[in-house]
């Protein structure tokens, strides 16, 4: 039944095609639209979607439209499709953002008083292991949010969350991929400085990483139990651990997504 429900997207950028394959895989029908027909095609063709021909064709075809532009787009985006919105009224599609510091008064207010979805989704939904904040508006009906959860079952995570509270948590899960990777970088260089070839020294980072990670979920236990169970009395990895402090490592973490909310909100005000 869900093939015949058909998901569009506005944008087919890094995320907006991640959340596209996402969608493509969990059974719903797809169509693209990108004012770059080369990249809207490219990725149709890898994934099995349609392309439209326009926005204006995208939401008058779909039941819901993914809006994969950047927040400073939105306003001309809502200029171009809010007056067949206003006309269909009702029988519009669920809109579903993913832009950055725009409230969902602010989506109101652009593109009417619709049914609408905000979310905040980080790259690794394009291998099926994001995590996605989102919190609906007061129109959004439960086949609706049945459908939306459905349809990003291969995206990773979701996370309900109170929207008051998705910058900030945004800064962790949608920001904190950058963090990792430079983690995961300056381990791999701490390798190759102790002699490990390249590749070797990535790989042992990131597969670390992707195990610890997993042990933190699966056992329940405090991270700093964990890295305790880690330290032996006068050992190698206490004395990893010291160097890190003395540099400020968790410091500069924890300042890292202060950083990040702060530019958020900043975001959000000159919208």
């Amino acid at each position: 039944m869900k093939k015949y429900i058909y998901v569009g997207f506005i944008g087919t950028g890094n995320m907006g095609g991640a959340l596209a394959t996402a969608v493509k895989k969990s059974g719903f029908g797809v169509k693209l639209y990108d004012p770059d027909t080369e990249k809207a095609t490219a990725l149709a063709e890898k994934i099995g979607a349609r392309v439209a021909k326009s926005n204006l064709e995208l939401i008058t075809t779909c039941s819901f439209v993914f809006l994969g532009v950047k927040p400073h787009m939105l306003e001309g985006l809502a200029e171009e499709i809010r007056p067949t919105l206003d006309k269909m009224g009702l029988g519009a599609p669920l809109l579903i953002s993913m832009a950055a510091g725009t409230s969902i008064a602010r989506l109101e207010e652009l593109f009417g008083d619709l049914f609408i979805i905000r979310i905040m989704p980080n790259t690794p939904v394009s291998v099926g292991k994001g995590m996605t904040l989102w919190c609906p508006n007061h129109r959004v009906i439960y086949p609706q949010i049945e459908a939306f959860t459905d349809m990003m079952s291969h995206s990773g995570c979701l996370d309900r969350i109170d929207e008051r509270l998705i910058d900030a948590a945004s800064a962790v899960s949608g920001c904190g991929p950058a963090f990792v990777y430079m983690f995961i970088e300056a381990l791999a260089d701490g390798g190759v400085l102790c002699g490990l070839p390249r590749d070797k020294a990535m790989t042992l980072a990131a597969r670390t990483l992707e195990g610890a990670s997993a042990y933190l979920m699966e056992s329940g236990q405090h991270p700093g139990k964990l890295k305790d169970n880690v330290c032996s009395p006068g050992g190698t990895t206490i004395e990893g651990v010291r160097t890190l402090e003395a540099g400020g490592f968790r410091s500069a973490a924890t300042e890292a997504v202060i950083a990040a909310y702060e530019k958020t909100l900043k975001l959000a005000k000159k919208d």
